[in-house]
């Protein structure tokens, strides 16, 4: 009996039939350096952008981690899509670059057409957002390494940058101030032990209503996270931003180092932001040590930036003008021999 792609379980059909299902929505973030049309080989993009005279690729490549499974259990997608290219935006703009395009991998094992419909809708909207054009992308269905029902995401992102305006940190010195701009929830990493400390532990539903949170788990854990491009991009355009440090895996511990310059290290003030209630609540049902909550979540602060202390009052008025909340959150310092780069005081 002669066998086919479809009975093996993959629908070539089915995936036509959702890609012209959205050529429209992926169009909508095109400008006019996206050239060619959709269902080609690759994605074009012409790089007369902007006034730049010595011009650097940025690159990124991130996913959205088990938040996925949050998703599934909610059978809420409608900002997955943001979360996986905030990921990468956002790590794209801490260079100083600006974001030109993003590609995306959607793999499942079997093709629900008007849920992964509602997934790029997600991306196209984060893209908008970012500002950058969504290019390209794939989907594949792989039965066999995915169940029926699963998914999984990946972005890549590429911006750009004048080689005089990179951000690398180098110009970080002793007496700077961190500047901490807020996020809009636990974002799109540590869910391994959200899951592990809300489902697990404490055998809670995802559509439980929690006092402490004003809302249900599900609305409060799916919030996207924030895109915060355009804010930093307008930043760069009026100050001298020093180092820029996206909070993600590895919270402020393992990050804020990334872009600290030789022989200087971070002091976080704890008490200078309020901590949302989900962080409180999640360390107080795992009973988890306050510094494993600050290595693996954003506890609020979603951005932090490095500026001068002569500019640190205008960089806060200029961030409220953009709607963005923000704190002082702590400064840099002299760091001497075997002190932890990143020290914590009340």
């Amino acid at each position: 009996m002669s066998l086919t792609y479809k009975e093996a379980g993959v629908d070539i059909d089915k995936q036509n039939l959702f890609i012209k299902g959205i050529k429209s929505i992926i169009k909508s973030t095109y400008g006019p350096e996206v050239l060619g049309g959709i269902g080609g080989f690759a994605g074009l993009f012409k790089l007369g952008v902007g006034n730049f005279k010595d011009p650097v690729l940025v690159s990124s490549t991130d996913g959205v981690g088990t938040k996925i499974k949050i998703a599934l259990m909610a059978d809420r997608h409608e900002f997955i899509g943001i979360d996986l290219v905030a990921m990468v935006v956002n790590d794209i703009i801490v260079d100083g670059a600006t974001p030109l395009f993003f590609l995306d991998y959607l793999a499942t094992g079997k093709l629900d057409v008007e849920r992964s419909k509602t997934i790029i809708t997600g991306m196209a909207n984060g893209c908008k957002e970012a500002g950058c054009a969504l290019i390209g992308g794939e989907t594949a269905e792989m039965p066999g390494i995915y169940n029926d029902g699963e998914y999984d995401l990946a972005g890549f992102g590429v911006g750009i940058v004048d080689s005089d305006k990179i951000i690398d940190g180098s110009r970080v010195s002793a007496k700077d101030v961190l500047i901490g701009v807020h996020s809009s929830g636990v974002h799109s990493n540590g869910f391994s032990l959200v899951r592990k400390v809300l489902f697990d532990r404490a055998g809670m539903r995802i559509d439980s209503y929690v006092e402490d949170l004003g809302t249900t788990l599900a609305e409060e854990l799916i919030t996207p996270t924030r895109i915060y491009v355009k804010s930093v991009l307008n930043l760069l355009r009026a100050f001298e931003i020093k180092g820029i440090v996206h909070i993600t895996g590895g919270g402020f511990i393992d990050n804020i180092p990334r872009v600290l310059s030789a022989r200087t290290g971070a002091v976080i003030r704890k008490n200078s932001w309020e901590v949302p209630p989900i962080f409180k609540y999640i360390q107080r049902l795992g009973n988890i040590e306050e510094l494993e909550m600050y290595r693996t979540f954003n506890m609020g602060i979603g951005m932090v930036l490095v500026v001068s202390e002569k500019d640190a009052d205008d960089v806060l008025l200029r961030l409220k003008g953009l709607k963005e909340s923000a704190d002082v959150i702590g400064y840099v310092r002299t760091l001497k021999k075997e002190e932890d780069p990143v020290v914590f005081e009340e």
